[in-house]
């Protein structure tokens, strides 16, 4: 399990300090512990909070096989982020932002697929057949792509999350993410405006051992939620297998199982009510984070087949008075995702999402 953290880490590491006083953001005022020097500095009971109810939430995403996008484009964040996030095998963009990473994501996995190309040319020998020069600018290309794109490579889809080092700096970032109704975690600081985040981390995202300390912290909160998921597929193999060994003495016992099949039918369709009963993870439905995912649950809208049947202004009215954070989501197409995961066609989902922004359809492609 992923070691809780505690106040006298995050104190530490500096976590604490944050901006001067005239550059401060009234909106961060509910973090504030008080002022020092003409510096405000953070309340870490709060930041701890925060973090543990960040933590759950990418643990969640994680397990559900969706992909985390981290960035940390500023030179204090990169190594650390870099370093932090490949040993969970997570995206991260370290160098600069790719302006439509997200609102124009089938043009950069073009130029994904591009790189890949580059790499069959050399492994087949066409590499060798272009002339020296022809070469030189294959190799830049290939060279650019890897510095700028090499991360996000296997990423095939838009990302179940983000999560961003300093938000004033990634604006662009943040903006195409709550365009796409992608949850949005990030640290920030005591400039920043916490109103388009969707989990905040209240902290200083300025000092490395700061980033360090929280990255750390998250890191292994998604490790845990990607070594659940290993668990649970390694869980289901057995289950697949065990029916065939049962079937086997169903012949000889068909005088003994006449007798008493009244009190076995009984119980089996209770057995079967309570696994109806256990939500889906509406996760997986193009748009839905973890907080809507939430709000439909406590609405009664538990399973893919119920959303399936409900209509969009009933979902949009259920998401506003549970917070008006997931006011500006658009579930017109969730019906229609939640009715082809209800019929296991999840090959034709996938497609349809990765066509699709971020579950809006609209008349624009």
């Amino acid at each position: 399990m992923a070691s809780k953290v505690e106040v006298k880490n995050l104190l530490e590491a500096g976590v604490h300090f944050g901006h001067l006083t005239r550059k401060w953001n009234p909106n961060m005022a509910p973090y504030i512990y008080m002022e020092r020097n003409g510096i405000h500095v953070i309340n870490l009971y709060k930041t701890v909070a925060k973090l543990d109810e960040a933590n759950e939430a990418l643990k969640k995403i994680a397990a559900s096989g969706r992909k985390i996008l981290f960035v940390a484009t500023k030179k204090q964040a990169k190594d650390i982020v870099a370093e932090k996030v490949s040993n969970t095998n997570m995206p991260y963009i370290t160098e600069r932002w790719p302006g439509g990473m997200l609102t124009n994501f089938v043009t950069i996995r073009k130029a994904v697929k591009k790189m890949a190309s580059i790499d069959r040319m050399k492994k087949d020998g066409t590499f060798n057949t272009l002339s020296k020069k022809e070469r030189l600018q294959v190799n830049r290309l290939r060279a650019k792509l890897e510095k700028n794109l090499g991360s996000i490579s296997e990423m095939t889809r838009l990302p179940g999350a983000i999560f961003i080092v300093d938000t004033m700096r990634e604006h662009i970032a943040v903006k195409e993410a709550q365009k796409l109704n992608i949850p949005i975690f990030a640290m920030v600081d005591t400039n920043s405006d916490p109103r388009p985040i969707d989990y905040i981390i209240p902290s200083n995202d300025d000092a490395g051992k700061s980033i360090e300390a929280i990255m750390t912290s998250v890191t292994e909160a998604v490790a845990e939620g990607l070594a659940e998921r290993k668990a649970d597929k390694a869980d289901k193999q057995p289950e697949k297998e065990a029916p065939k060994a049962k079937a086997a003495p169903t012949p000889k016992a068909e005088k003994t199982e006449k007798v008493a099949p009244v009190a076995e039918q009984k119980e089996a369709p209770k057995k079967e009510e309570a696994v109806k009963v256990e939500a889906d993870d509406l996760t997986k439905i193009e748009g839905v984070g973890p907080k809507a995912a939430e709000a439909m649950i406590a609405a009664g809208i538990a399973t893919f087949a119920d959303l399936s049947k409900a209509e969009a202004d009933n979902i949009k009215t259920i998401l506003t008075e549970a917070s008006p954070r997931l006011a500006h989501l658009e579930p017109a197409s969730w019906p229609k995702q939640a009715q082809m995961a209800a019929d296991g066609k999840w090959d034709e989902l996938k497609e349809w999402q990765d066509n699709t922004k971020g579950g809006v359809e609209d008349s624009e492609e």
